[in-house]
């Protein structure tokens, strides 16, 4: 960045922002025109408290912000935020395409009330041939492309891959174990026996075959079905010559996979090689993107996500931020097809063709092929948020009701439902769940192992403290001023008066008694139905039988103990997986699998002579006699 600087007229020495009764609006914007430049840059726009209402970009700062300080012609979303503008801020760019990524960076920071804002932004799955194995493996694969291998992606969600591998491994018997699995087997598994692997662990393939068979499912993923149906036609009408009825019959079921992996996939079209085609609708100021993605000729699935429009962006300017956002963690294709022009088509496509490092192309197509790619994509933004605006009103309408059967000043914003989960005090989790306007936030949801060695196993009460401590002293140490959305309006904890007594007694001891809290027991019976309600220093209630409010709060509290238990399981699975070659230093799992095939359990690692150990391959002498000496207490 260059001649990076902020303008701060109207900040005190903190930052804290000006005073509340300051001047706001088109004439606090008109005093920085005269220490403006004329070069590219970002600016924020703030109100009186300081917080802030938008970030933009320029090509030319003086000019962007020149009108903004016009009094009259604005649309009435930028005329509103004019009108709370207190101060600015400035950084100036060496270029446009710069300012263009610093902008949405500062979205994603520091989300302003006014911009456009991508909430869901996680990562997608890919296929990945791990190529660096006699036998490579073909398995799902999300995150980090770290592994040696090719990949073959993006796909829509993991349904999708899953959809893709089951076929691929019908058609072309491929291994999914990993290398270890791989490595210890001694007689196939039941994938081989379903005719859903090849066997190449205990021999029942070469080496030269199975590599065919790796290549005729790379071609395939590339696009390539033509040539690999053919020769799997040709190897099927070979078999059938020579009467061997069984491999034609393989082959034949084989072809029919493949297809089923084509069928399924919907529109695959033939002139688009590589692009994400991307669709924008827009309805009473909400917004759905759909994005379809098209590798190798092939439909890989599609997602729709439900952007914040600031407040009612203008579409190019709601699809360039989407756009920007959207692959700033993810690789773009070659080509974007889109459903309307973005702003900034120019700025668009170098700052993505400098993160893939080729040439990225962004078109608006008006007829052909490429056209009916984007009618599609529209149509199923279109639907997608016709669904959620009905799922919306339904949401708020338990939200209120909610809030009148508990008593509550508004609708909830921010619900948070707390269970914990253990086996006789083993293990034990604590899980949280948020839920809202928008339904059930899953990248909200926090587990908490346990840590105190003072709780009784077993003591709920005790892990409820824990777990409620921990998470109000990190908000109050991160938001003590509560300006942030991570705070609740309600906690719905899983229990009854002991367990609201237990978490009255944190809030109070914290500091923080204006949240409402309700315990959700299951009644004298213990049947879903007979909930009582309890709040701190009030009698029981019950709600209705048939009340939708209750079988709301019974579907929260439900989805609290879902994660709960998951998260204790994964906790326990992982336990008992452990061994004490976990601790010892130096020793990872490749050296640790080296080990246990060695000498076939922990105890007998801890239990083997300095120059046994040193005879493991991958071991080195300085090793061993790290693992005897850990093993065995004053050793050298």
């Amino acid at each position: 960045m260059d001649n990076e600087r902020q303008t701060t007229e109207g900040y005190d020495e903190d930052g804290a922002g000006t005073a509340p009764d300051a001047p706001t609006g088109h004439r606090v914007i008109q005093g920085y025109l005269k220490t403006l430049g004329a070069g590219p840059g970002v600016y924020r726009m703030l109100d009186s408290q300081g917080a802030v209402l938008y970030v933009g970009k320029a090509r030319n700062l003086k000019k962007r912000v020149a009108s903004y300080a016009k009094p009259t012609g604005h649309s009435p979303r930028i005329g509103r935020m004019i009108t709370a503008t207190a101060s600015m801020m400035f950084l100036s760019t060496e270029t446009e395409t710069e300012a263009l990524l610093l902008e949405q960076n500062l979205i994603k920071q520091l989300k302003p009330r006014y911009n456009v804002l991508l909430r869901d932004d996680k990562s997608f799955p890919n296929i990945l041939v791990d190529t660096h194995h006699d036998f490579p493996q073909i398995a799902k694969h999300r995150g980090m492309k770290s592994k040696k291998g090719r990949y073959f992606g993006p796909f829509a969600s993991a349904g999708a891959v899953n959809r893709t591998l089951n076929q691929l491994q019908k058609a072309f018997l491929l291994r999914n174990c990993t290398d270890s699995v791989f490595e210890a087997r001694t007689r196939p598994c039941l994938l081989h026996q379903i005719k859903r692997c090849s066997a190449p662990c205990v021999g029942k393939i070469s080496s030269a075959d199975y590599a065919r068979d790796v290549e005729d499912a790379t071609l395939f993923l590339e696009g390539k079905t033509t040539k690999v149906q053919a020769d799997l036609a040709e190897q099927m009408q070979t078999a059938s010559e020579a009467m061997e009825f069984e491999r034609a019959a393989a082959l034949r079921d084989r072809i029919r996979a493949l297809t089923h992996v084509q069928s399924t996939q919907g529109i695959n079209p033939e002139g688009v090689t590589e692009a994400d085609v991307v669709a924008l609708h827009q309805d009473q100021g909400q917004a759905c993107v759909q994005v379809f993605f098209i590798r190798a000729n092939q439909n890989w699935g599609n997602r729709a996500y439900f952007p914040r429009t600031g407040s009612g962006a203008e579409p190019g300017e709601l699809l360039e931020a989407f756009l920007v956002q959207f692959y700033s963690n993810k690789t773009p294709p070659r080509m974007l097809i889109l459903s309307h022009p973005v702003d900034n088509t120019d700025l668009l496509e170098d700052a993505l063709t400098a993160k893939l490092g080729r040439k990225v192309e962004a078109l608006v197509p008006q007829r052909g092929e490429k056209a009916i790619l984007v009618e599609g994509a529209a149509r199923n933004a279109r639907e997608a948020l016709g669904r959620k605006m009905a799922e919306s009103a339904s949401q708020a309408k338990l939200l209120a009701g909610l809030a009148e059967a508990f008593d509550l000043e508004g609708p909830p914003e921010r619900i948070e439902v707390y269970d914990n989960s253990h086996i006789q005090g083993t293990n034990a989790v604590g899980g949280m769940i948020v839920a809202g306007p928008e339904g059930f936030l899953k990248s909200s949801y926090r587990k908490f192992n346990i840590k105190s060695k003072d709780i009784t196993p077993g003591d709920d009460f005790g892990m409820m403290r824990e777990v409620l401590e921990r998470r109000f002293a990190r908000l109050l140490k991160e938001d003590p001023d509560r300006e942030s959305e991570a705070w609740p309006d309600l906690l719905l904890i899983d229990g009854g008066a002991g367990q609201i007594s237990t978490v009255a007694d944190v809030m109070r001891e914290m500091g923080v008694d204006d949240i409402a809290v309700v315990g959700v027991a299951k009644g004298t019976d213990r049947n879903a139905g007979k909930e009582e309600f309890y709040r701190p220093g009030g009698r029981p209630f019950a709600l209705p039988h048939r009340d939708p409010i209750l079988y709301f709060v019974q579907r929260l509290r439900d989805e609290a103990h879902r994660f709960a238990i998951g998260a204790h399981r994964a906790k326990r699975a992982k336990a008992v997986g452990a061994t004490p070659l976990d601790d010892v230093p130096g020793v990872g799992p490749t050296r640790k699998r080296a080990l246990l095939s060695h000498f076939g359990s922990a105890k007998a690692v801890s239990r083997a002579g300095l120059a046994d150990l040193k005879a493991v391959d991958g071991i080195s002498d300085q090793l061993a006699e790290g693992i005897y000496g850990f093993f065995n207490e004053g050793a050298s």
